[in-house]
């Protein structure tokens, strides 16, 4: 399935996708690729937010975009790794089985598919600013990702 196929079909069903994307082999290249595209497409969605900020605060835009943009595909993707490998041994501790890549697979894919609603939260933030309707597009933002990647941790788990 294409990339955009997969992420409508993870807001009916994680687990499934996830299970596809296991199912593929584990390939290192195809699970950095994930995370860079979700690092990326998370970075885009705040220039409506930073385009806001600098024109209410005087400040440059490229300065702001700049940071974000070091923050999200350097730093961010080191954080996730970090944060996927800790998952892994709390998994293991809880008696799941469960392989390092399919903790990667499972965080980077929720990272990916949670992206449209980063972009929408990003606009919200741009076009609205700080408000209910800002918390409450966080709020689903928020919900999708742990549903998304607490599902496929799981299914990571009955993997092996």
């Amino acid at each position: 399935m294409s990339v955009v196929r997969d992420i409508a079909a993870t807001y009916r069903g994680p687990h499934k996708v996830v299970a596809r994307l296991l199912a593929m082999g584990e390939r290192e290249d195809r699970a950095f690729v994930i995370l860079m595209a979700a690092c990326a497409v998370t970075f885009i969605g705040q220039w409506p937010r930073l385009a806001r900020e600098a024109h209410v605060t005087g400040q440059e835009l490229n300065p702001l975009l700049g940071g974000t943009l070091m923050a999200w595909l350097f730093i961010a993707p080191l954080l996730a790794y970090a944060l996927s490998f800790v998952f892994h041994f709390v998994f293991r501790a809880l008696r799941r089985k469960q392989t390092p890549f399919g903790s990667r697979i499972a965080l980077f894919w929720a990272m990916l598919a949670a992206s449209p609603l980063i972009l929408l939260h990003g606009l919200v933030a741009g076009f609205i600013g700080e408000g209910i309707q800002l918390s409450i597009v966080g709020l689903f933002w928020l919900v999708c990702f742990l549903w998304f990647w607490m599902s496929g941790m799981l299914q990571a788990g009955k993997e092996i």
